[in-house]
C-alpha cells in the first residue's frame, strides 16, 4: 500500500502533471498510470507536481492514479554488474528477453542485480573493527575481478561472517546496522570521495593519434564532436576494445540500435579469449534511439554512479557516452514541454550547468584503501558538423580534451578523422614526465617536431594549389614527403585490421622515431648535394610504409637501412 497517491490531472508527451501528491518532494520516483510507468518528479507548485515519464505514455489518461515511492532515482550497486547490459533505468535487458520477450514493454518490472545467484565473500576486516563509509570489508570474485564490498556505514563491526550470500543477504552488523552485498546509491547525487588528486599517467587507447599527439589522462575528461560519418561511434568501439582500464562502461545515448548490436556482438558472441576477458569487464547501458527520448537523462547517470562506485574501489574505470548531443535533445524537449524560456537554438538555458554537474563527476581521487580513476570519453553529433553549436561549445567549456573529427579526412576514408590542426589536449605537459620516464626522453621532442611539420604541411598546400608542387623549394618536397608518412603510415589507422587496429607506446615510439630518422637524414643527404628524387625513393622507405602492419616491437633494422642507404 502506497502512503503518497494524486491522480493525473494533465499529460503533454513524456510531462504529467498530477495532483494529491501532498508531502512529496522533487526527485522522488513515482509510478504513474494503471501500468505504473516510471517517472520522476521535477517540479512542485502548491498541490500540483511536475513529473517526467521515463517511458511512452501513449494511452495515459486524466484521472489515473499516481504514487510516489518516496525515494530518489537509484541505481544497486553490487556484484552482477559487469558483464551486463541495462537500460537507462539500470533494468538488465537480457532478464526483460527472457521473462517478457524480445521488446521492453511498458511498466515492466524486474531486479536490477540478480537475486537467485550466490557469491562467496570474503571479509577483509574482523570483528570489533572500526570502519568508515566506503572502506572496503570484504570481498566476491565476479569472473576473476576482485569486486570490492564497501561499507555503507561508519561505525564498529559488531558482526561479519564468511561464505556464500545472495546480495540481499546481511553479510556484515555495523553500528547496529545491517551491510548487505548491494547498495543503493541516488544517481543525480556524486559518490562522496576523500581527495581529489593530481592527474598522473594517461589512459593509453592503442590509438596513435591519440596516445601521441592528444593523450587523455586518466581521470580526464574529453569531447569527440563529429557530423555524421566521421566515425565517431567506431574511434569510441576501438577505445572501448584497446583501452588500459580496468572497467569499461559503454552508454548508448539515443544512438542506432544496429551501432549497439555490433558493439554486443563483438563483445558477446566473439569466440577470441581476449574480447571474452575485455566483456568480463565491461557494462553496457544501451538507450537506443527507438527507445524513449526521456530516458537518455537517467542513462548518462546511472553510467556515471556506476562508474563512482568502481571508482571507489581504486580501479580505473573509463565511461564512454555516445552521444551527448541526444541527451541534450531530452533536455530540450523537457523544457519545450514546460514551456520554459528557450536559450540558443531551443536548448534551456542550463545547458551548460546541467552538463557540467556531469562531466565534473570525473577525476582520479584518493580512496579509502587505494587511488581509483574515472575517465570520461564523450562524443557529440553537432548538426552538419558545426562546433559553434550549443552542446559542442558548453561542452569544451568544461573538457580539457578536443578531438575534433573532420569531414574531408572521413571523405577521404582517412580513419581516425581527428583533425590534428584543430585538435588539442591540456593534459599533454601534466603527462610529459610519465612518456619521458615510461619511453624515453625523445618523446616530447618527436611529438613537438610532428605538430610543426604537419602545420608546416597546411601553409605549403596552400602554396602548391597556386604554384604546383614542382615549383616548390627542393627543401619543402622532403616535407611533404615525410607529412604524406606521418598522415597515411602513422596517423591513418585501421580499426577492423588485426594488427594495426591496435599499438602499443612503445611501437608508437618506434614507428614516429624511423619516421623522423628519414627527414633528419634525408636534409643532411640534401645539404650534400644528392637530388631529392633519389632521397624520396630510396629502397629503405617501403619500410616505413609496412611498419604498422608489423607486430614487430623494434624497428632499428628500418633505421639502420635509412640510414646506410641515404650515406651511401
Amino acid at each position: 500500500m502506497y502512503e503518497l497517491e494524486g491522480k493525473i490531472i494533465k499529460v503533454v508527451g513524456p510531462v504529467v502533471v498530477a495532483e494529491g501528491l501532498k508531502g512529496a518532494r522533487i526527485w522522488d520516483t513515482v509510478l504513474v498510470g494503471e501500468l505504473e510507468l516510471f517517472g520522476e518528479i521535477i517540479g512542485l507548485e502548491k498541490n500540483l507536481a511536475t513529473i517526467e515519464v521515463y517511458e511512452d505514455t501513449t494511452d495515459l489518461k486524466v484521472g489515473e492514479k499516481v504514487v510516489s515511492l518516496k525515494k530518489p532515482l537509484t541505481v544497486e550497486l553490487g556484484p552482477g554488474m559487469l558483464s551486463s547490459i541495462f537500460d537507462g533505468l539500470q533494468r538488465s535487458l537480457i532478464e526483460i528477453k527472457n521473462k517478457h520477450g524480445d521488446f521492453v514493454e511498458r511498466g515492466v518490472k524486474i531486479n536490477k542485480l540478480p537475486r537467485d545467484k550466490t557469491w562467496e565473500f570474503i571479509p577483509t576486516v574482523k570483528k570489533n573493527d572500526v570502519v568508515e563509509r566506503g572502506q572496503a570489508i570484504g570481498y566476491v570474485m565476479e569472473f576473476g575481478f576482485k569486486h570490492k564490498i564497501l561499507s555503507n556505514l561508519n561505525g564498529k563491526v559488531t558482526r561479519i561472517e564468511k561464505g556464500k550470500f545472495k546480495v540481499e543477504d546481511t553479510v556484515a552488523v555495523i553500528n547496529k546496522k545491517e551491510q548487505k552485498l548491494y547498495q543503493e546509491w541516488p544517481i543525480k547525487i556524486p559518490r562522496p570521495v576523500k581527495e581529489k588528486i593530481e592527474f598522473h599517467d594517461p589512459l593509453v587507447t592503442g590509438q596513435r593519434i591519440i596516445d601521441t599527439l592528444f593523450p587523455v589522462a586518466k581521470g580526464g575528461i574529453c569531447c569527440t564532436p563529429g557530423a555524421f560519418g566521421t566515425g565517431k561511434t567506431v574511434l569510441e568501439h576501438a577505445i572501448t576494445m584497446h583501452a588500459d582500464a580496468d572497467v569499461i562502461i559503454f552508454v548508448g545515448c539515443g544512438e542506432r540500435g544496429n551501432e549497439m548490436c555490433d558493439l554486443i556482438t563483438t563483445l558477446f558472441e566473439s569466440n577470441d579469449q581476449k574480447i571474452k576477458k575485455l566483456m568480463e569487464k565491461t557494462i553496457l547501458i544501451a538507450n537506443t534511439s527507438n527507445m524513449p527520448v526521456i530516458a537518455r537523462k537517467t542513462s548518462i547517470f546511472t553510467g556515471i554512479t556506476i562508474g563512482e562506485y568502481f571508482r571507489d574501489q581504486g580501479y580505473n574505470v573509463l565511461l564512454l557516452a555516445d552521444s551527448i548531443s541526444r541527451w541534450a535533445e531530452a533536455l530540450r524537449e523537457v523544457s519545450g514541454r514546460l514551456k520554459e524560456i528557450p536559450g540558443e537554438e531551443g536548448y534551456p538555458v542550463y545547458l551548460q550547468s546541467e552538463m557540467a554537474k556531469f562531466y565534473e563527476r570525473a577525476g582520479r581521487v584518493k580512496t579509502h584503501d587505494d587511488i581509483g580513476s574515472l575517465t570520461l570519453i564523450t562524443s557529440i553529433s553537432p548538426p552538419g558538423g558545426d562546433f559553434s553549436e550549443p552542446v559542442t561549445q558548453s561542452a569544451l567549456r568544461v573538457t580539457k580534451v578536443f578531438w575534433g573529427l573532420d569531414t574531408d579526412l572521413a571523405y577521404r576514408r582517412h580513419f581516425p578523422s581527428i583533425n590534428w590542426l584543430i585538435s588539442y589536449s591540456l593534459y599533454t605537459k601534466i603527462l610529459d614526465k610519465w612518456y619521458e620516464k615510461k619511453l624515453s626522453k625523445e618523446w616530447i621532442l618527436l611529438r613537438n617536431k610532428t605538430l610543426e611539420l604537419l602545420k608546416r604541411e597546411n601553409e605549403l598546400e596552400r602554396i602548391v594549389r597556386i604554384v604546383g608542387i614542382s615549383n616548390l623549394p627542393l627543401i619543402d618536397r622532403l616535407v611533404l614527403e615525410v607529412t604524406r608518412l606521418i598522415r597515411e603510415e602513422f596517423l591513418q589507422q585501421n580499426a577492423f585490421h588485426l594488427i594495426d587496429s591496435y599499438c602499443s607506446l612503445k611501437k608508437q615510439f618506434e614507428m614516429l622515431k624511423s619516421i623522423m630518422t628519414f627527414y633528419d637524414l634525408g636534409i643532411k643527404a640534401f645539404e650534400k648535394n644528392i637530388s631529392i628524387e633519389k632521397i624520396l625513393n630510396i629502397p629503405a622507405k617501403q619500410k616505413l610504409i609496412q611498419m604498422k602492419f608489423t607486430g614487430k616491437e623494434e624497428f632499428s633494422d628500418v633505421r639502420k637501412a635509412i640510414e646506410k642507404e641515404l650515406k651511401a
